[in-house]
């Protein structure tokens, strides 16, 4: 196991820069994850760790070693791609132990690791089988396999569960943590699905645009988003963005905005630094809205009047998308409350944890 460092990495291709003064700390034994749209730039900081790719600039250690133009080889880490890449000729033996036969350990020791492997992965009844003969959930369990035997000093996932159905990703997600729990291997792992993210990482880096917005515990990353576009892209159904001006008016700050007049508690006012009279963007999850006035005891500084447009009940909820004035607002509900299309309601904020984000920049104020 080994501490991964990256210090002011980036990568270029041409006039593209991929990776962008890239600065990561990965402890010894924790997994991390790096979550972002297609194009962001993660998988390429993946790569440059792996040796895949070699930076611009910027230097990368594993341990105390800088590995800058070390052979992917010769770095101890062992990657599991997207599509498998198993050997299709080979049983699931074979595959497992080809690394370790390139190293030429002896034949006893790689089968007791293959065995072991085999074991903790629970596929040692499927030794004998090639590739073609596995489901893609065994399939995936072979490549993290051929990984684990190899003892490496690093694990790097690149997007392994992206080919598998819904519910094998919730089964392999599951056992990945498992795997992390037992073998406590320092871990980077990529991924474009924000709720990977959140499940899998001890921390998290939220990468746009060959930028870390934000790189920090998952939880705080959901309560406390650095700016607009790490609070959208984390979350589902995305945290709901308006155009709004705080205010003040006797000595309390509101939000205002077409439709709606909320008063900020005092909670989010000593937050703001004494930034008030501009236009900002407000935030509030679609989780933090609510259509029960008992629980607002009718509190027009806290609603929204909202025309329904679209509902969206999926058993344990109910999505409903609505416009207050000319802006969209999504809210999840209570399966139970009497809302359909084309009707007027009122909609309920929770103001303890809504969003003030700067309008110009993103960057969140509150």
């Amino acid at each position: 196991m080994a501490e991964v460092r990256l210090e002011d990495v980036t990568k270029k291709f041409g006039d593209l820069t991929a990776v962008n003064e890239a600065n990561l700390v990965i402890e010894d034994s924790e997994f991390i994850v790096l979550v972002g749209p297609s194009g962001c730039g993660k998988t390429t900081t993946l790569r440059c760790v792996a040796g895949l790719e070699e930076p611009t600039a910027g230097e990368v250690y594993i341990g105390d070693r800088v590995v800058n133009g070390v052979p992917p080889k010769d770095r101890d880490i062992a990657m599991v791609f997207q599509n498998y890449a198993l050997y299709p000729h080979m049983d699931v033996y074979n595959n497992i132990a080809f690394g370790l036969k390139l190293r030429k350990l002896p034949k006893d020791e790689i089968e007791e690791r293959v065995n072991r492997t085999a074991d903790l992965l629970g596929i040692h009844d499927k030794l004998d089988s090639k590739p073609k003969e596995l489901s893609g959930g065994q399939r995936q369990r072979v490549a993290v396999g051929r990984a684990i035997a190899r003892n490496p000093k690093v694990f790097l996932f690149d997007e392994p569960l992206s080919n598998l159905d819904a519910k094998l990703r919730v089964q392999m997600r599951a056992e990945l943590q498992e795997l992390h729990h037992n073998l406590s291997t320092t871990s980077m792992y990529v991924t474009h699905d924000q709720v990977e993210a959140m499940t899998l990482g001890n921390r998290v880096a939220v990468i746009d645009e060959g930028i870390i917005q934000q790189y920090d515990h998952p939880q705080t990353i959901y309560d406390q988003p650095s700016n607009r576009f790490v609070a959208g892209f984390i979350g589902s159904p995305s945290m709901n963005f308006l155009d709004a001006r705080l205010t003040e008016r006797d000595g309390d700050i509101y939000i205002e905005g077409e439709g709606f007049n909320l008063l900020l508690p005092d909670k989010i006012t000593s937050q703001l630094d004494g930034t008030t009279e501009q236009n900002i963007t407000f935030g509030v999850r679609p989780e933090d809205l609510t259509a029960e006035q008992s629980m607002h005891e009718g509190d027009k500084t806290k609603s929204f009047g909202v025309h329904v447009l679209v509902t969206e009940p999926l058993g344990d909820e109910i999505i409903v998308h609505s416009e207050v004035g000319d802006q969209e607002i999504v809210a999840q509900l209570d399966p139970r409350v009497d809302i359909e299309p084309d009707q007027d309601v009122t909609l309920y904020a929770d103001m303890d944890y809504i969003h003030i984000f700067d309008k110009d920049t993103g960057d969140a104020l509150v």
